[in-house]
Order: C-alpha cells, then sequence, then structure tokens
C-alpha cells in the first residue's frame, strides 16, 4: 500500500518518547502495519497475521519470549519491538508486560479486533505499561491533493487502499472483497454465527439504517431474531472497530422525555454502503444522510487522537427536537448540526439554541455545511465549511 502521511505517526512517536509502549487498534486496512514498518522502522517485528509466524507461536508462545530475550541481547538500548495482529494470540501481552518491566524493550502492538483480546480470559491489557492509540481511516486533511469530491468520499469511503485505487469501479470491487472476505467471514467466525443468513440481514440492515436511535424489537422483527441477538450483533460490530457506538445526553433538568437508544456509524463510508448493497445511484436525502454521517466519523477520529476525555453523544427529544452531535468534554458541552445546505440561517438553529438554553456548559455551537466560508448564523453559533471540522476542536483548544 502506497504510505499516506498520518497524524498517528506523530502521536506514536510522542508516546515512544516519553517510555510508553503502544497498542495501537483499528479496522483491516487503515494502514496500521504500513504506518509501523515504514515511519517508525522498528528494531524487531513479528506478523502474527502470517501463518507460519503465528503457528509457531500458538502453541508454545515463551517460545517467542526466549527468542526476543536472545535479540534484544544485541541492542545497547531498548528496542522497539513490533508485533502485528498480536489479538490472535493474546498471552504475547504476558510477554511484553515481563519485557518492558524489565527496561528491555519497548512495544508497538497492533490490533484489528479488541473482541478476541476481550474473549481471551485475563487478557493482559498491560496498564500503566502502552498507550492505546485508534488507527481510523483517513480524515479529510489526511487525504493527498487532488483531494476526492464530497461525493466521492460519501460514496467511496476514506480507507487508504482505496483511495489509491485510480479507477471507480476497482474501487468498487474491492469494497466488496472487503466485506466478502472480512465482514462476512471472519466478523461471522467471532459471532460464532449458526445461521448466517440471519447476520448477513443483519448487515445489510444495520449498514442501511445508520445513524439513527436503534430499535431492536422493530429490528428483530424485521430479520427473524432475538432482539437480544441483534444487541450481540451490534456488539460483535463494535468490537470488531467496524462500527462507532454513539450513546444518548439523557440528563435533563426539564421535563423532556429524551430517547435513550444508541446509533451506530459505520467505521467507512463505502464499507457502509457495500455492506447496504446500495449502488452508487443515490437520492439527494440519501446523500444528506451521508453527509451527517460523515461529520460524525470526523468528529469521532478527531476526537480520539486529540484527548481520550473527548466522547461525541447525541441529543434527542422523544417530541422531535434533536442534535445531531454533541461534543462532551467532561459534560461541557458544544452542539454541532449537519446541515446539507450550503447557506444555513437562524431557523436551521432552533434546536440548538433550545439545547444550548437548557445546558448552561454549552456556550458555543457549529452548524457543519457546504458552504464555502465560515460565518456567524447567531451569538455564538458558527457555519464552518464540512472541510473545516477540525475548527471545532482547535476553537475548543483554545479556550
Amino acid at each position: 500500500m502506497e504510505y499516506i502521511s498520518r497524524r498517528a505517526d506523530s502521536v506514536i512517536r510522542q508516546i515512544l518518547q516519553r517510555g510508553k509502549s503502544v497498542l495501537l487498534l483499528g479496522p483491516r486496512q487503515t494502514g496500521k502495519t504500513t504506518l509501523v514498518m515504514e515511519q517508525i522502522c522498528p528494531d524487531i517485528s513479528y506478523s502474527l497475521a502470517k501463518v507460519a509466524t503465528r503457528q509457531r507461536y500458538e502453541k508454545d508462545p515463551a517460545l517467542l519470549e526466549r527468542e526476543l530475550e536472545e535479540q534484544l541481547r544485541r541492542f545497547p538500548k531498548p528496542p522497539i519491538v513490533f508485533i502485528d495482529e498480536v489479538q490472535k494470540i493474546p498471552a504475547i501481552m504476558d510477554i511484553a508486560q515481563h519485557l518492558i518491566d524489565s527496561h528491555l524493550a519497548q512495544f508497538i502492538l497492533t490490533g484489528s479486533s479488541a473482541r478476541k483480546l476481550k474473549q481471551a480470559q485475563a487478557t493482559n491489557w498491560l496498564p500503566g505499561r502502552v498507550v492505546v492509540v485508534t488507527m481510523t481511516p483517513l480524515l479529510y486533511d489526511e487525504i493527498p491533493d487532488p483531494k476526492p469530491s464530497l461525493e466521492e468520499l460519501l460514496l467511496y469511503g476514506t480507507l487508504p487502499g482505496i483511495l489509491v485505487v485510480p479507477d471507480k469501479a476497482s474501487r468498487e470491487r474491492d469494497l466488496y472483497s472487503y466485506v466478502m472476505t472480512y465482514l462476512e467471514e471472519e466478523v461471522r467466525i467471532e459471532a460464532l454465527v449458526r445461521r448466517v443468513g440471519y447476520f448477513s440481514r443483519f448487515l445489510e440492515i444495520a449498514a442501511g439504517e445508520f445513524a439513527q436511535p436503534l430499535n431492536f424489537t422493530r429490528l428483530s422483527q424485521d430479520i427473524g431474531v432475538a432482539d437480544t441477538t441483534i444487541a450481540n450483533y451490534y456488539q460483535i460490530l463494535e468490537d470488531c472497530l467496524i462500527t462507532h457506538r454513539i450513546d444518548p445526553i439523557t440528563q435533563t433538568h426539564t421535563k423532556r422525555r429524551l430517547i435513550r437508544s444508541p446509533k451506530y456509524l459505520f467505521f467507512d463510508l463505502g464499507i457502509r454502503r457495500a455492506c447496504a448493497n446500495e449502488g452508487i445511484r443515490l437520492s439527494q436525502r440519501t446523500m444528506a444522510s451521508l453527509f451527517e454521517h460523515y461529520v460524525g466519523n470526523e468528529l469521532i477520529n478527531q476526537g480520539q487522537l486529540i484527548s481520550p476525555q473527548i466522547k461525541i453523544r447525541y441529543w434527542r427529544d422523544a417530541m422531535g427536537p434533536e442534535i445531531d452531535y454533541i461534543i462532551d468534554i467532561a459534560h461541557r458541552y458544544i452542539p454541532v448540526e449537519v446541515k446539507w445546505t450550503d447557506k444555513p440561517n437562524s431557523s436551521d438553529v432552533k434546536n440548538i439554541h433550545k439545547f444550548m438554553h437548557e445546558y448552561p456548559t454549552a456556550d458555543r455551537a457549529y452548524v457543519i455545511c457546504r458552504t464555502p466560508q465560515r460565518y456567524s448564523i447567531s451569538k455564538n453559533v458558527t457555519a464552518l465549511p464540512w472541510q473545516d471540522v477540525k475548527e471545532v476542536f482547535l476553537d475548543t483548544q483554545q479556550q
């Protein structure tokens, strides 16, 4: 894969400079291995994605420890050891702890499934020793020039391996291949799904009903499985880093009846469309919904790089008023609405003013839209071009 400059590069370097190790999590094909191998250049590396390597250490993880101890003797200071797809042998986390605590090495451990690490009994998450970094599809600023159009981003997503493909027909084949080889196979295995038809149907419906508060009962009726099974399917997608869960704000000082169901965003819009099997001829209404989805992913991905303290939530009154996204920084709220228009006006921010009146910590808000220039809509409410989502966080850091 062609290397594309990533902000995670500098984040990882800062962590290593502080003497810590790194657990780099992210879905397949987001560029984790490429970044580590080509930019960090580890001293020692192992890829558990390779069958021969994995089989060598699966039955006897201690063999890896003995081999590493021998190799480490050659280095005058603790080297950087890279182990790719560590979730395939979770016991390696214990080996990493021993070598870190002995000041013999620093580690970069990557994984494409938090679920396998969670399911392994007594997985050692190396508390205090590693910093978790999430690798996402490309942020807008990371996409090389010439940048794709908004329509292309909404249809094909921002996976590095897809963006570098020159023709759209090949991108389409690659997206569907991703779904077939990864989601349709590995995720099924993760789920221990016996009736694969139900899971396939769930995946298609979930991809088509993105960014909406979930109704597990209705979904269970549509698919023909228990609502607890639907909840488990969503947990699988979340643990496999395929979806982001967005929880609602439920605290209120008034008599509002707030929606309490989570909503989910697929990590990449191209993968979402392939899962939904929608094709590329989508209505303007669907494109507007995808625009909201895209902005949500950008907010989540930008926030993860800045601080683990930043959470992305939403707010919805059962009677109608809602805010697409709320940036939650220790219960200080920044409402963000997403509008398909290029000229949002005062009528587009009525719900924002209702929210800001009810939550005094919300002292500014944004409307992300297709305007070419930033401008003020009303007091403390700013219209921002969709290319400049990062400015929401720049303003936050300046306070």
